[in-house]
């Protein structure tokens, strides 16, 4: 059974205008209720005044306001925690940044529901874990796909929740990938020239714009589309051409947005699907005779999508210093790009 806690709070002088953004604002930290659940504590009435339950969130309140809070305290989640060694990059009392491994899926689900990030995170992190949402488990502000390896940030406490939320959906976090594609993107490729959406910018930079939405007839994908959807901004820009002539690249992508699957299927219009993607790539064969008969065995062997999350930086929910980091890519990328280079 949870159990109930309760806390008073004293509006503090010159008090927002409504009920959420005061309590936000006075509520102790170590209370760890963001104002997402605050909203719906009041909507539960489980906020009063002088025994007067509010239920508004644009309730009006005043400087000396003694407000009663009664909410469950954070309870366990029926995903079990699980011994998984993990690649920790950076840990505090707020988050936790992971290098994620190729193969592990980031949260359960009904076909893995064992085996996940969180479920290794709810382990390592153990009693650090202050609770998230009133359940004592790990923040997932954004999230990877299962064969693509590299960085994710994940948040401990509900303050590093609402903070890197906040972030992410300002599109203010950056995230660069390295990937392996088919072709060479460049500004004077005549098959470009006009695909809507696609355009070159300073650099030789590829600017992929389009709109993002499930596939109609496949709802595990996702495929560009002109109305409706989410907008979506990818850049990539060559690092490496491999072949001669050259047939495949590795690339730094980069994401103003970020939408599900979005760097497989943006390089994919383009035409530079990525190498070993199952879902977007095609079944493409790279030259034999341009790369040599390595090379191209070693990309068409390639299992999974050739993709890194590869440098992630944002700014401290809490102590507000800009965070930076970098992983270096797997095993089996370097092993990849080693056999285009012949």
């Amino acid at each position: 059974m949870s159990i109930i806690r309760r806390l008073s709070v004293v509006i503090g002088a010159n008090p927002p205008g409504r009920l959420d953004k005061a309590l936000s604002r006075d509520v102790p930290e170590g209370a760890g209720l963001s104002r997402s659940r605050l909203v719906k504590l009041i909507a539960a009435g489980g906020v009063s005044r002088a025994g007067v339950v509010l239920d508004n969130p644009r309730a009006a309140v005043a400087e000396g306001d003694v407000l009663e809070l009664s909410f469950a305290e954070a309870e366990e989640v029926e995903t079990r925690p699980e011994a998984i060694p993990l690649d920790v990059v950076y840990e505090d009392d707020a988050l936790i940044v992971i290098n994620k491994p190729v193969g592990m899926v980031v949260h359960p689900a009904p076909g893995s529901p064992g085996g996940t990030l969180v479920n290794a995170l709810l382990h390592h992190c153990g009693d650090s874990l202050s609770g998230i949402g009133g359940e004592k488990r790990p923040g997932i502000v954004h999230r990877i796909d299962k064969d693509t390896s590299g960085l994710l940030v994940a948040a401990k406490t509900d303050q590093a929740h609402t903070g890197l939320a906040a972030q992410f959906e300002a599109h203010s976090v950056e995230r660069h990938y390295r990937a392996v594609v088919h072709g060479v993107p460049d500004a004077g490729d005549p098959r470009l020239v006009g695909l809507r959406g696609v355009g070159f910018e300073g650099g030789n930079i590829l600017k992929i714009t389009t709109q993002l939405a499930r596939h109609r007839t496949d709802r595990q994908k996702q495929a560009v589309v002109w109305a409706g959807g989410r907008h979506a901004v990818t850049r990539a820009r060559v690092v490496e051409a491999f072949g001669t002539p050259g047939v495949a690249a590795l690339v730094d992508c980069w994401l103003e947005t970020g939408r599900t699957h979005q760097i497989r299927v943006h390089m994919a219009y383009a035409g530079f699907g990525l190498v070993g993607d199952p879902v977007y790539g095609g079944r493409r064969k790279l030259s034999e005779k341009a790369l040599g008969a390595t090379g191209a065995q070693a990309a068409a062997d390639f299992p999974r999508q050739a993709l890194h999350a590869a440098t992630l930086g944002f700014i401290h929910p809490v102590s507000g210093e800009k965070m930076a980091f970098q992983a270096d890519l797997p095993a089996d990328m370097a092993e990849l790009i080693a056999a285009l280079r012949g």
